[in-house]
């Protein structure tokens, strides 16, 4: 641990007693003055402390320098001497005493110095120390655990070797049924041998007699093609008939097929006609049915016509003065009208 560390934890340990803020202060200049070998400044009390205001370490350190030049001062109180000569005695052992704390101060120095490389030292033997230790730490760990995988290793090695025996008698077993099987197929190899040869000869008469039946077959096939040849050239002299005789069917199909072709054009031809006739009727129709149509609208107005002036008729009738005048034109127009109506139907 540094100086700066060790300093920081003593301020620490003195913040957590019960000390007003000049007694923390004055506190702190005395460990770092005496203890460290530190001058105090006001910056860095109030930065190690960091409390109060700025006065208060200022303050704080002011007094603590008149304490110590008070305590460092000699005072030689003697009835016999003279005052100028008690204050020359008092100033030579202060001046003394100055001498001496800076002596000390200069060896307390050198050993604190040796003390701090010896320190320091220790401090890199102990932190190499801890290193190694880690490293042998973790060499044992790692040691252990090879130790581990190497015991389990075994435990299956061993787990496998007894799964091997146990195989390996399996397969003696397997070997030996192995063997017992072969012989049993060598004697019915032998034995499927001599079945063979019977039956090899066997095949072998049978073949024989098959190929004499083949060529007795040969035989009959040679008569009964030579037979089918002569059909044949039978069949083809009947076919060149039967194609002659469908030749000339097909030339007298030819010609009454021109003959219905030319009665179909001719056919054709009064479907025309007729079909040219149909279309005139048919038109002549329509006009007679349009001319119908005009006839009944003619109608329809000669009725509408009639009507009014039937209405205009009532109407005149109703003017005259007498029941005879009334009457004798109204029959008149009414016959007219009849007639008119008959013409026009």
């Amino acid at each position: 641990m540094s100086n700066e560390a060790k300093l920081l934890a003593d301020i620490e340990a003195i913040k957590a007693g019960s000390l007003d803020t000049q007694s923390l202060y004055r506190e702190v200049c005395t460990i770092m003055f005496f203890r460290y070998g530190i001058t105090p400044t006001a910056n860095k009390l109030y930065q190690y402390v960091h409390k109060g205001s700025m006065s208060a370490p200022a303050e704080a350190l002011a007094k603590f320098w008149v304490d110590l030049r008070e305590k460092s001062r000699v005072r030689i109180e003697h009835p016999d001497l003279p005052d100028p000569l008690k204050g020359a005695a008092g100033e030579l052992l202060a001046e003394l005493w100055n001498q001496a704390r800076k002596f000390s101060d200069e060896a307390l120095s050198g050993f604190r110095e040796e003390l701090m490389l010896k320190l320091a030292k220790a401090q890199h033997e102990r932190e190499q120390a801890e290193q190694a230790q880690l490293a042998a730490e973790q060499a044992s760990a790692w040691a252990q655990g090879q130790i581990r995988q190497l015991e389990e290793g075994a435990l299956e090695l061993e787990r496998k070797l007894a799964a091997a025996d146990a195989k390996g008698e399996s397969l003696k077993q397997q070997l030996e049924n192995a063997k017992q099987q072969r012989i049993g197929c060598e004697a019915a190899l032998v034995e499927a041998r001599r079945d063979y040869s019977n039956e090899l000869e066997k095949s072998r008469q049978e073949l024989r007699h098959a190929e004499d039946r083949l060529a007795a077959s040969e035989r009959r096939a040679l008569l009964e093609i030579d037979r089918e040849r002569q059909s044949a050239i039978k069949s083809q002299k009947e076919l060149a008939q039967i194609r002659q005789s469908s030749q000339d069917l097909a030339e007298r199909q030819r010609a009454e097929m021109a003959g219905t072709q030319r009665e179909l054009a001719a056919s054709k031809q009064l479907l025309g006609v007729a079909e040219g006739a149909l279309a005139e009727m048919r038109a002549s129709h329509e006009l007679q049915l349009r001319e119908a149509e005009l006839l009944r609208q003619a109608q329809a107005a000669d009725k509408t016509r009639i009507a009014l002036l039937e209405n205009e008729l009532s109407r005149l009738h109703s003017q005259l003065k007498t029941p005879r005048e009334r009457q004798m034109p109204q029959s008149i127009p009414v016959k007219k009208l009849r007639r008119n109506r008959k013409i026009a139907t």
